[in-house]
């Protein structure tokens, strides 16, 4: 398997894709690959592999619909101070 399969989060950065669609290309070529394998526990890692790929895609999309603010928290206060 060529390292471009697996990285697709920096593309997806560089070309301007959303997350969802690079983990779902990932997903369609490594069924590709599976399904052209002849080694049964190979074929058994592609197919893993895509379906985490799927979950991913998933998740960006849940991700994506998020609109999370992170704010820094006040600093602790003295325990002895009231």
């Amino acid at each position: 398997m060529s390292n471009d399969t697996l990285r697709g989060c920096r593309d997806g950065a560089q070309t301007g894709m959303i997350q969802r669609e690079i983990y779902l290309m990932n997903a369609a070529s490594l069924f590709a690959k599976a399904e052209a394998e002849k080694d049964s526990a190979i074929k058994a890692d592609f197919e893993n592999m895509a379906r985490a790929c799927l979950r991913l895609a998933n998740q960006a999309d849940r991700n994506a619909q998020n609109d999370v603010v992170h704010e820094t928290p006040p600093p602790p206060r003295d325990r002895d101070q009231p």
